[in-house]
């Protein structure tokens, strides 16, 4: 199996993980995922710029904080409960390897987000195309998937539900935290997810 392949299958595994925590048979529910595609989509333009009416700075980094985000409620879209991860993850990374992308970067995110409107399935070649337009490859979104998702059950794990957790230690909120600790570890170790987690139970107040 190849590393990307490998790292498809870990994502897939994590989003079933996660959504398992929310609802066991979340499957089943019909959740609406592609409609948290196009929120997305929409929310990430702000952040990228789109009024010709005034001066404005793409912020690379919420945009690609937003893509990892969208990627969540993709992989959520592919998972079926039958479907093997491993069979998921290959035509993933056939879609990813073929991105498709219209002339510009806001162009191409409309590609991804008229695919979810108008099919409700996630277009993971658009996807790919925003990714590269951006200036994002793989271990990128391998990186911030698996940060974001385990920052997501520590959340859960410590409080986000009953209203309890805290967001903001030291002066910093847990996002930034997260990317400070992402950043001192080796996205190649076999038990990354489980040292994002352990970094952020170390810097969390006691």
């Amino acid at each position: 199996m190849s590393a990307n392949l490998q790292k498809i299958v870990v994502m897939l595994e994590m989003q079933n993980a996660m959504n398992t925590k929310v609802h066991e048979q979340w499957f089943s529910q019909g959740f609406e995922w592609y409609r948290a595609i196009w929120v997305e989509c929409a929310e990430m333009l702000d952040h990228y710029g789109w009024k010709w009416w005034k001066k404005q700075t793409p912020d690379t980094e919420q945009v690609i904080l937003e893509l990892v985000d969208i990627f969540h409620f993709g992989l959520s879209l592919r998972i079926d409960g039958e479907t093997s991860y491993e069979q998921l993850a290959a035509q993933l990374e056939a879609e990813l390897s073929a991105p498709e992308q219209a002339d510009d970067f806001k162009q191409t995110l409309e590609l991804l987000a008229a695919t979810a409107v108008a099919e409700k399935r996630f277009n993971a070649a658009a996807f790919a195309g925003c990714m590269a337009q951006i200036g994002m490859d793989i271990d990128d979104l391998y990186r911030g998937y698996v940060g974001k998702n385990t920052l997501n059950f520590f959340r859960q794990d410590h409080g986000y539900k009953d209203g309890s957790y805290i967001k903001v230690w030291n002066g910093q909120e847990d996002n930034e935290h997260l990317v400070e600790v992402v950043k001192s570890l080796d996205t190649e170790h076999a038990d990354f997810a489980k040292l994002v987690y352990q970094g952020l139970e170390q810097r969390y107040p006691k």
